[in-house]
């Protein structure tokens, strides 16, 4: 089965980094996988989003995604930009911190995940991008919680203070739906 994903935001969300989490998963668990990142020359507060694409069965042929399974908007620009583009019964994760608007996509499931808020609330204001995650993992199916929770720790292991944290706000999005 294949998986496309949009993560698209602002930097310095953590946009990147749940592609590459994503891709990390895959890769653990003998998939195959591609990631593309795409930025502005920004540091923090320009434009970013990636592709990623997972196949369980066969390796991926290009990264490059023009109707996407899943967009997951941490900003409004995001949002505008790439909701229509989603495949009809596709999923659209929305950051509702940061974007009151509804999903005009009227093909698709559209969720609305208080990342920002939900982030604080675990203690890690840096992880609302592992709220959105949690949410998608669980909605999708892609994974199994414990494969990205043993993704996480790998991740963070050269910084096992954030292990805890990081791993709590992913259990925050996952348990939401």
């Amino acid at each position: 089965m294949t998986n496309k994903i949009i993560v698209a935001g602002f930097g310095g969300q953590g946009v990147l980094s749940l592609g590459q989490m994503l891709v990390y998963a895959a890769m653990y668990e003998n998939q195959y996988a591609t990631w593309l990142p795409s930025y502005g020359p920004e540091m923090r507060g320009g434009t970013a989003n990636c592709s990623v694409v997972i196949d369980s069965e066969k390796e991926v042929a290009s990264p490059i995604i023009a109707v996407p399974d899943c967009l997951i908007a941490m900003n409004k620009p995001s949002l505008d930009k790439f909701q229509m583009t989603v495949k009809k019964g596709g999923i659209v994760l929305i950051n509702s911190s940061l974007i009151s608007d509804k999903c005009a996509n009227p093909d698709v499931k559209s969720y609305y995940v208080d990342a920002n808020k939900i982030a604080h609330e675990v203690g890690n204001d840096k992880a609302s991008n592992l709220v959105v995650l949690g949410a998608y993992v669980k909605l999708s199916g892609i994974f199994p919680e414990k494969v990205m929770l043993d993704t996480i720790a790998k991740v963070f292991a050269a910084k096992p203070q954030f292990i805890p944290s990081n791993q709590a706000c992913f259990e925050a999005g996952y348990k939401l739906f």
